[in-house]
């Protein structure tokens, strides 16, 4: 990035990262990949350019310039919602750096991406996730290690809980009392209810764990007494879908999927949902509500005598 970046430029894509780090929130994932989309967008002008992006170059980014930028990640095969993303970082940035340096960026924040279906959650059915549960709880031969994953698997489905949620508690989180305070993205704070199935399968697993829990330590402990990585989660969960014959979308966040859905199913307040998830917006909350739809109508073709 250093040679498709004048200083200037390269200061500039910095002091826009700490400003979204600081004022937005956001994650260091979602700085990671503002950083690799707008290098991305500034290393195309350069070779479309044939000259290193200064703040001038950069200002002066035109209608075709964007269309060329589309192009050329449609011929790399970029996908239609990760150009999408890509986008929307690019936009992101000269929205700031236009009000800073006084241009008018109407040519990069009128580019358009392609049009792309929304992704639908595949929640579990009640019977398959409470089966996942339990078969995750038996993929080790170490008692400690077995209740540990269905703890965390339980507080996924139980709770609502992204994987990352979960795994971010620590000793200070325990003994969980009726509700349990969860920091989520963007440093966005939630209350979540926990239920006595979910206490339970933690208490269970911290009785046999053989590391001391301490404030400060991680609530769940990988092998060696660290915090537990993610990727063992996502491996025992992965072992357990394919012993029971469920589908490849049944994945530690298909909890959290399911979560929701049944309790829409049950007939869960939508916004009430929205706050047990931490989403920002109820449009994401929403997506629920089709895939309750697609629920209603397989249980109408099955059982209503006027159906097909």
């Amino acid at each position: 990035m250093s040679l498709a970046l004048t200083p200037a430029a390269r200061d500039a894509l910095q002091t826009w990262l700490e400003h979204a780090r600081a004022l937005k929130n956001a994650s260091e994932n979602t700085i990671t990949a503002y950083r690799g989309d707008v290098a991305e967008f500034i290393a195309f002008q350069t070779m479309h350019h044939a000259e290193p992006q200064g703040l001038k170059p950069l200002a002066r980014v035109t209608t075709p310039d964007m269309r060329a930028f589309l192009a050329h990640l449609h011929g790399n095969g970029c996908a239609a919602r990760s150009m999408a993303r890509k986008l929307s970082a690019v936009k992101s940035f000269y929205r700031w750096l236009a009000e800073r340096e006084g241009f008018e960026p109407t040519a990069v924040l009128s580019a358009r991406a392609p049009k792309f279906q929304k992704k639908l959650p595949r929640p579990l059915t009640e019977d398959a996730a409470r089966a996942m549960i339990d078969t995750v709880e038996m993929q080790s031969r170490e008692g400690w290690v077995g209740a540990r994953d269905a703890a965390v698997v339980t507080l996924l489905y139980g709770c609502g809980l992204r994987i990352s949620e979960a795994l971010g508690l620590t000793g200070a989180d325990w003994p969980f009392g009726e509700s349990l305070r969860i920091l989520g993205k963007g440093g966005k704070e939630r209350i979540v209810p926990v239920l006595p199935v979910a206490r339970r399968a933690v208490e269970v697993y911290l009785r046999l764990c053989p590391f001391e829990i301490t404030p400060d330590s991680p609530l769940f402990r990988g092998a060696r007494g660290g915090k537990l990585n993610p990727r063992l989660i996502q491996s025992v969960t992965e072992k357990a879908r394919m012993q029971l014959g469920l589908p490849a979308s049944a994945t530690p966040h298909a909890m959290r999927h399911s979560f929701a859905t049944h309790l829409l199913s049950a007939g869960g307040d939508l916004r009430a949902i929205q706050e047990l998830l931490g989403h920002a917006s109820l449009s994401t909350t929403q997506a629920y509500t089709s895939v309750d739809s697609v629920h209603l109508m397989k249980v109408y073709e099955a059982t209503h005598p006027k159906a097909g």
